[in-house]
């Protein structure tokens, strides 16, 4: 597999095109932003640890039924993947308050969230990523009736699946956001699954393990990601 054109360059990954049409290369970078890339920098080691945690969670939900573009690593930062028509859709999953929600909606940090509240988001840096609706998706042509029901299905198969991984080794899944694309016909879980687009607290002490800390300026970044990709049997 040859690596071929730059395709996008995203805030931390990069995409290539290769000499298959199906396939695509992502690079995972060692850059970090946050705040709609009003903040960036470069942190020694991201880049793998965000490249092999990603691979561990796309074969595992792969295992569990959950289709991912995911195919293999191919270097320290770079992983095969699925070529998907992405849908210009976010969607998140909240089970314990934190974050925006807290902002947007005047609740107390750290509530368990029962059920855990579905959001959709459209991915537009410029806009701030506003929060949207099915209505708005189906008016749009952003996905059909279909798709959306899938997307919701898919994203809280993954929360069953991922929050028995992470409680097990000791962490809560506070939230996440989940992309997705079609490909032959089908539509597949894309772009990535790692502590950059979660958030992970300690289950004990609910130290926080993940992007807030670059957020949040509390240091120690990648070796929180260390630790999360250690908890879980991660090979770095």
């Amino acid at each position: 597999m040859k690596k071929q054109a730059e395709l996008f360059n995203g805030k931390a990954k990069t995409v290539y095109a290769t000499d298959d049409p199906d396939k695509l290369i992502l690079h995972f970078r060692n850059d970090t932003s946050a705040f709609d890339g009003e903040k960036i920098e470069q942190l020694d080691r991201k880049g793998m640890v965000n490249n092999r945690f990603n691979a561990f969670i796309m074969e595992k939900l792969e295992a569990a039924g959950v289709p991912t573009h995911h195919e293999k690593i191919i270097s320290d930062e770079e992983s095969l993947v699925k070529n998907l028509d992405m849908l210009p859709i976010e969607c998140v999953v909240r089970n314990i308050s934190t974050g925006s929600l807290c902002k947007r909606l005047g609740v107390e940090e750290g509530m368990d969230l029962n059920p855990p509240t579905f959001e959709f988001f459209l991915k537009n840096d410029e806009l701030h990523d506003p929060m949207i609706n099915d209505y708005h998706i189906l008016s749009f042509k952003w996905a059909t009736e279909d798709e959306i029901a899938q997307m919701k299905t898919l994203t809280f198969k993954v929360n069953d699946i991922l929050t028995k991984l992470f409680r097990d080794a000791g962490m809560l899944l506070v939230d996440y956001k989940l992309e997705f694309g079609r490909y032959q016909g089908a539509l597949l879980l894309g772009d990535e699954f790692t502590p950059d687009g979660c958030r992970l607290w300690d289950i004990e002490t609910r130290k926080k393990l993940d992007k807030d800390r670059f957020r949040q300026g509390l240091g120690g970044v990648v070796e929180a990601y260390e630790e999360v990709a250690h908890r879980l049997g991660v090979k770095l």
